[in-house]
């Protein structure tokens, strides 16, 4: 587990994953400080959930009421930190005098499930590893307002969405084709996109070269994880159709603990005893006072990738 978890004693509260670079990071926070824990495929990751959930606050603030927030909500904010904090973001068209450059870019989750945003230049490729995209190309850079026109048009004439639920990315993450494939649905889109120039491109926004980058290695899903192993009876093998269940929401004392195999986006893939891999949104952790576990549990409620069947109590 974290070292920041151990030395903690209560009061450090996780930020979610991070993806500054090509290796998942976890952010912590207490007051005023912050610490990150960079992940490695193949180490122990393990905590139990004490208490209860609290608003994160917003815009890096702390949520002036200390109002405690629903164990399923992926936004950790109460209703007053989640409008400040929407307000002073991107998508918010409230920084139309922003100078700073912006990328299109087309993201890639699984077949037929293709997506178009935009993303800060500065920022680089982290906003395709927070979104868990599979593999992406840019499509073009300028001003945030082209950047934001060229989004629109793409969305109308392509009919691509902006948006994709991260339920539906987990159920196509686990039976993935392979890269030539997923270069090529890229490459299409691309094509399509391109096609459109002239016809409501904004002529401030510079075109980019098509070029596919495929993340699968980056994430871990290219891995083979063994089992957890189990005094009796034998270990039970993973699933070869990839994780099966997610967890649900924590619980004051639930604990989720095991071998990280794989990171997508805010998800982390556990590997845990008699449980094949199970997949926890880091979204559902920020707001918790987290202590250290070791081992291979979970004992949290657990849902079906897929098929919307809950499994109910303790685990």
């Amino acid at each position: 587990m974290t070292r920041e978890v151990r030395e903690s004693g209560g009061g450090w509260w996780c930020a979610g994953v991070r993806w500054p670079g090509e290796v998942p990071e976890l952010g912590w926070s207490r007051g005023g400080r912050r610490r990150v824990s960079v992940l490695a495929y193949g180490a122990g990751l393990g905590f139990r959930a004490v208490g209860e959930r609290h608003c994160v606050g917003a815009r890096g603030n702390v949520c002036p009421l200390g109002a405690v927030v629903p164990g399923r909500s992926t936004g950790g904010r109460c209703a007053e930190c989640a409008r400040l904090d929407r307000a002073h973001s991107v998508a918010a068209d409230t920084m139309a005098d922003d100078p700073r450059t912006y990328r299109v870019y087309l993201a890639w989750f699984g077949p037929g499930l293709v997506k178009v945003g935009i993303t800060g230049e500065e920022r680089g490729a982290a906003r395709l590893r927070e979104q868990g995209a599979v593999a992406f190309s840019w499509l073009g850079r300028g001003p945030l307002m082209a950047a934001r026109r060229t989004e629109e048009v793409l969305r109308a004439a392509l009919g691509v969405p902006d948006r994709i639920p991260y339920a539906r990315k987990r159920v196509e993450r686990g039976h993935l084709p392979d890269t030539d494939e997923r270069a090529a649905e890229v490459a299409e889109l691309y094509a399509r996109a391109v096609a459109l120039e002239g016809r409501g491109w904004p002529e401030s926004l510079e075109r980019l070269p098509l070029e596919v980058v495929d993340q699968v290695g980056i994430f871990g899903l290219d891995r083979t994880p063994e089992p957890e192993p189990e005094p009796e009876p034998e270990p039970v093998p993973l699933p070869a159709s990839g994780p099966v269940r997610a967890v649900r929401e924590l619980v004051d004392g639930g604990v989720v603990a095991g071998r990280l195999v794989a990171a997508a986006g805010p998800d982390l893939h556990l590997a845990v005893a008699g449980g094949g891999v199970v997949v926890l949104d880091t979204r559902l952790i920020t707001g918790w006072d987290l202590a250290a576990e070791s081992g291979s549990d979970v004992r949290v409620p657990l849902i079906d990738i897929g098929g919307g069947g809950v499994q109910g109590g303790l685990f």
